[in-house]
């Protein structure tokens, strides 16, 4: 059952599962994804006496900004604060934070930043917190190729673009990302929905923007953009999954992570699998979430 609770600036849609006083698991998708990649997650974590929580991120599906003057920011920052608000307005002190591409990285600065709110963290493609400083430094070509989308997003052209073709753009990049998925339309297309969502296009937009600099951020997040450029590592234990077919992030970006790491950590490579990690591999994500309970 879809539910709803206000923050500072949100009121945010999510679904929650299992007993109301089971362990906290709070599971957080990416772009261009929501909260139906764990659909099949969700059941596996229930079974194990698990209190599950799955929000809808801002600018996807049900979430709406509570103020029309609020700027409809995609950084990093923002993500963890709303992350830090959500558990917040629902009294939940820690709990294990499991999350992929735009969730993932809420889940790792909140580890980072916040690490009394962080029981465990599972972590898709590994540590997650961009270093905008360093944005503008080439990459390989192979990975530049990797990154035509968000280079797209920073022309007038691109916002245009992901205006009129999102659903067509967004199902593009989930063939591209994970090449060996084979999804069908229905699938996609439940997913789908929450790109109609009003502040859609503007989040993702200044999302790619500000990650490159290129955009300033909401001023409300400044200190904390501040503290991510000292790139903080991560004191609690942590278990990182990566995809071997991920079109997106290679397999090979992550062998080095385990330095931005203090606490028990572990790299799982999970073979025939993308970028959508909980709905391609959903036994393995429950598992790494489940380990560290």
């Amino acid at each position: 059952m879809l539910k709803r609770v206000k923050t500072d600036f949100l009121s945010v849609a999510y679904e929650e599962r299992g007993a109301a006083d089971g362990s906290p698991v709070l599971l957080l998708h990416g772009f261009p994804y929501d909260v139906r990649a764990y659909d099949e997650v969700t059941p596996l974590l229930v079974k194990e006496g698990c209190r599950v929580i799955t929000p809808y991120l801002r600018g996807y599906g049900p979430t709406q900004f509570l103020a029309a003057n609020t700027p409809r920011s995609g950084q990093q920052a923002a993500l963890a604060h709303d992350l830090v608000a959500f558990m917040d307005a629902l009294a939940i002190e820690s709990g294990v934070l499991a999350g992929y591409d735009w969730g993932g990285r809420a889940a790792c600065i909140v580890a980072a930043l916040w690490p009394d709110r962080a029981s465990g963290l599972v972590s898709g493609c590994g540590y997650n917190i961009q270093h905008i400083p360093g944005a503008l430094k080439p990459q390989a070509p192979e990975r530049e190729f990797q990154l035509w989308y968000q280079y797209y997003f920073h022309s007038e052209r691109g916002r245009a673009g992901l205006q009129q073709n999102r659903y067509e753009f967004c199902k593009l990049l989930w063939r591209l990302w994970s090449p060996s998925w084979r999804f069908d339309d229905a699938t996609y297309e439940h997913t789908a929905a929450s790109f109609d969502n009003a502040d859609f296009v503007d989040v993702v937009i200044h999302s790619y923007r500000h990650r490159f600099g290129l955009v300033p951020g909401d001023p409300a997040f400044e200190d904390t953009e501040r503290r991510l450029t000292e790139q903080p590592l991560i004191a609690i234990p942590t278990i990182v999954l990566h995809g071997a077919d991920d079109g997106v992030t290679s397999v090979d970006s992550s062998e080095h992570h385990r330095r931005f790491f203090t606490a028990v950590y572990e790299r799982r490579v999970i073979s025939a699998v993308g970028h959508n990690l909980p709905q391609e591999a959903p036994h393995d994500f429950a598992a790494a979430v489940l380990s560290l309970i």
